[in-house]
């Protein structure tokens, strides 16, 4: 109701905005509960895994290596911003999440950097890990936070994790992009021999993935964005497709591809199930199956390297 009470004007107001307007309607007409997850995982630590992957929703997965855990740009509430209602459950609960090593956050927007999420995960992790200039705009919590220039790296219990080049947008409100131009990034996390790339939300750049794929010629997994694409005038600005994603997992030259950031929040004229089913269809005009990309339902998980 809260929702509704806000969003009906401002969708009467933009209705003549093109993009606005569509997405404001959207969000408006969405469910009012997210769907549930049959079926969901309870206790994540895998055994049988040296790499495994959990797609929790739209760009927070957790990665299992060996006996460690690492969580990506974590997001366990209802909505961002207050505004934007989730499609669908988160597919693993905050409180059985397991103790991590780090927390990896890509940029500054609602639908990554979520002080409420970061709340609810607070005794889960040491560390949390920002891009440059974030860390003025992160409330105080139990756990560490520290920012990460591009190619610097943190490293503790053998985990180390180095922030890459991508190519997106700083700040969080909109205004502070001025002062905050650099704050977004990827990151490269390392144990044991094992490396994982994320991307967290990025346009195409091949040369920002080509130097990574220099600095780390023997990645086994890339998480990569697929969405949003439409308006792709708009979004190719900062997001890529599910073509370019699979572009820039060649250039990183990764053993595999989970795709993240679709299907989980209305951002776009995307429908659900748009970014997959393209990606889908350019897998096998490209020859790839589900050996190398591993399109994974939300709270579903997969062992990538077995013991």
């Amino acid at each position: 109701m809260a929702r509704a009470k806000i969003l009906f004007p401002l969708a009467l107001l933009l209705t003549g905005c093109g993009f606005i307007g569509r997405t404001l309607q959207r969000t408006l007409d969405a469910p009012s509960e997210p769907a549930k997850v049959a079926n969901k995982i309870r206790d994540p630590r895998r055994a049988d895994a040296r790499l495994s992957v959990l797609w929790i929703g739209h760009a927070t997965a957790l990665v299992q290596i060996d006996d460690v855990f690492v969580l990506t740009d974590p997001v366990f509430t209802r909505t961002v911003g207050q505004l934007s209602p989730r499609l669908v459950e988160p597919g693993l609960d905050p409180a059985d999440l397991p103790p991590l090593a780090a927390v990896l956050i890509s940029h500054m927007h609602f639908d990554h950097l979520s002080y409420d999420s970061l709340s609810m995960i607070e005794d889960k992790t040491p560390i949390v890990l920002l891009p440059p200039g974030a860390k003025a705009s992160v409330p105080r919590y139990t756990f560490d936070s520290r920012e990460l220039d591009r190619w610097e790296s943190y490293e503790a219990g053998g985990v180390r994790v180095t922030a890459v080049p991508v190519r997106h947008v700083g700040g969080r409100w909109g205004i502070d992009q001025a002062w905050n131009a650099r704050a977004f990034t990827g990151y490269v996390f390392q144990y044991h021999g094992i490396s994982v790339y994320f991307g967290g939300d990025t346009a195409f750049d091949g040369e920002h993935f080509a130097e990574t794929r220099v600095r780390f010629p023997a990645l086994s997994l890339a998480l990569l964005p697929i969405c949003p694409t439409a308006p792709r005038d708009f979004m190719r600005r900062t997001h890529m497709d599910s073509l370019e994603a699979l572009d820039a997992f060649s250039v990183l030259g990764a053993r595999w591809m989970v795709p993240v950031h679709y299907d989980t929040f209305i951002n776009s004229d995307d429908q659900p199930g748009d970014c997959p089913r393209l990606l889908a269809e350019h897998m096998r005009e490209r020859g790839l199956g589900d050996d190398h990309v591993a399109i994974l339902a939300i709270g579903e998980q997969r062992v990538l390297i077995a013991r």
